[in-house]
């Protein structure tokens, strides 16, 4: 008897003792693009209290696991470069964790709605323009792709299941085509490794990219109401669902044929709850060292509930993010959404976004010129990636290059005209055809169609707007429709993009 309650105290206590093996999080994967030139965070999980050994290229660090068993180090910054491997080693050292052909370069995320999404194989009926020939050339053993699943989250995760991938035809051809076409360009202009991670979902509005804190602390309470109804709505829709199964049932019981029921309308998977998608898709990443992040997303917000908080929101998810990753003001670039036919409000939006420049560190693509009437997703994804790029080059990278389209900086009356002036302007043109999409407002603020040339005051190129209808100006706004026909460009053939100066 003794004997046996000696063996089942035995079985019980047998799992306590075994050493659990060493995990790193699968951002840290093999093939992964580890940040250059800065301190990269490596962390995971282990015993409590178990000392854990880092070694990675010439660097070996030691920590020590906490009460919950997470560890972190920090290894020191090192130059662009490899493959190298990373190995670490806990209580058990004859059963190391090792990661192998991990490159030191830039890392990217790049995140949004569906036109970041927006694949290099296109989607069904909106294939990308020259997709099959850009997908045959998507071998490039420095760019590495993290393509991450959709998921939400109703509390912050710690890891993702997706790992790192080398660009090939196959991994590129399922990747953002937009991401893709900007790591290719910083890639081979700086000569540099590439991570970009792949973070998106379609049809997904600014709030639910946002952690819960910063919608609490920015007082977003229209945000919250609309996550209350969405989940009122659910709860129907389940009913409904349940009530339909049991009739379907007993219909199938008594072989008799089963109806086929109406859509129910649903909560979009939870990707429209607040902070549903940083939870599960952005939080995971925030421990990952990166150089910046790419963004476009925008259309899901130009409905009237939602436009007219845009401005802050978007400011908001961009200072939340910011905050995540500790990094201070790393660069966020983002597009402007493009010009399409819709009866939302595209033009608040766009000059939302632009007002997001006030914020350090930021940029943005103009993409009216390359947008499609009836297309919510153009097929020209080369441009946006390019003009993305465009901006590193210039403001990230230190290259001698025209990263930005002019920019909107004030408008000045003289007479019964008045003169916008902007920034990055050198150049301004048409391209011979007739410039148009100024609009003036007096003091009622209602706009009226205007007359707009090019002039140069002393050096600086502007434009000096007129109308017979508004013979005392006092506000000014360029291109405020959902669809846009007329651009006009700096030197670097970058457009300006919709503006107004009511809120400046």
């Amino acid at each position: 008897m003794q004997t046996m309650r000696s063996f089942v105290i035995f079985l019980f206590v047998l799992p306590l003792t075994v050493a659990a093996e060493v995990r790193l999080p699968n951002l840290l994967s093999d093939h992964a693009v580890l940040q250059r030139n800065q301190p990269v965070r490596i962390w995971g999980w282990g015993q409590v209290g178990e000392r854990i050994t880092v070694t990675f290229h010439n660097q070996t660090l030691a920590t020590q696991a906490d009460s919950l068993g997470e560890w972190e180090t920090w290894l020191h910054p090192e130059p662009a470069g490899g493959p190298y491997s990373l190995t670490v080693t806990g209580d058990d050292a004859a059963h190391p964790v090792m990661r192998k052909d991990i490159l030191l370069g830039d890392v990217w995320l790049a995140s949004g709605q569906s036109n970041m999404l927006f694949p290099l194989n296109g989607f069904p009926g909106a294939p990308l323009k020259d997709g099959q020939k850009e997908i045959a050339a998507a071998n490039h053993s420095t760019i590495r792709l993290l393509l991450q699943k959709r998921g939400t989250s109703p509390v912050p995760l710690d890891d993702i299941s997706e790992t790192w991938t080398e660009c090939t035809p196959d991994t590129a051809s399922r990747f953002s085509a937009v991401a893709y076409f900007f790591g290719r360009e910083i890639s081979e202009r700086e000569h540099i490794p590439i991570g970009l991670i792949d973070a998106t979902w379609g049809g997904t509005p600014a709030h639910s990219w946002i952690s819960l804190d910063a919608l609490a602390a920015a007082n977003l309470t229209s945000v919250f109401d609309e996550g209350a109804q969405i989940a009122r709505d659910q709860l129907r829709a389940d009913k409904i669902r349940a009530s339909n199964a049991r009739e379907d049932a007993a219909l199938k019981l008594e072989g008799k044929p089963v109806p086929s029921h109406p859509r129910i309308p649903a909560d979009r998977q939870g990707s429209w709850a607040p902070a549903g998608l940083f939870n599960a898709m952005i939080a995971p990443d925030t421990r990952f060292t990166i150089k910046g992040v790419i963004w476009y997303q925008g259309e899901t917000d130009t409905e009237p509930q939602r436009s007219h908080h845009y401005a802050r929101l978007f400011q908001t998810l961009i200072s939340d993010w910011r905050q995540q990753w500790r990094e201070g003001d790393f660069p966020f670039l983002f597009v402007q959404i493009s010009s399409y036919h819709s009866p939302a409000d595209w033009p608040i939006v766009r000059d939302a976004q632009r007002h997001a420049l006030t914020l350090r560190n930021t940029g943005m693509a103009v993409t009216l010129d390359v947008g499609e009437v009836n297309n919510v997703h153009p097929p020209d994804k080369q441009t946006v990636g390019m003009r993305l790029a465009q901006i590193a080059l210039a403001s990230v990278y230190n290259e001698k290059v025209e990263g930005s389209s002019p920019e909107f900086l004030q408008a000045t009356t003289e007479s019964a005209a008045m003169r916008v002036w902007f920034q990055h302007a050198e150049g301004l043109t048409t391209h011979g055809l007739p410039l148009g999409g100024f609009e003036l407002a007096g003091d009622d603020r209602i706009f009226k169609p205007a007359i707009a040339k090019i002039e140069k005051v002393g050096e600086t190129e502007t434009v000096l707007v007129s109308s017979p209808q508004v013979p005392s100006p006092r506000f000014v706004r360029y291109d405020w429709s959902d669809v846009v026909t007329t651009y006009l460009y700096n030197a670097a053939g970058l457009p300006v993009g919709t503006f107004s100066s009511e809120q400046d």
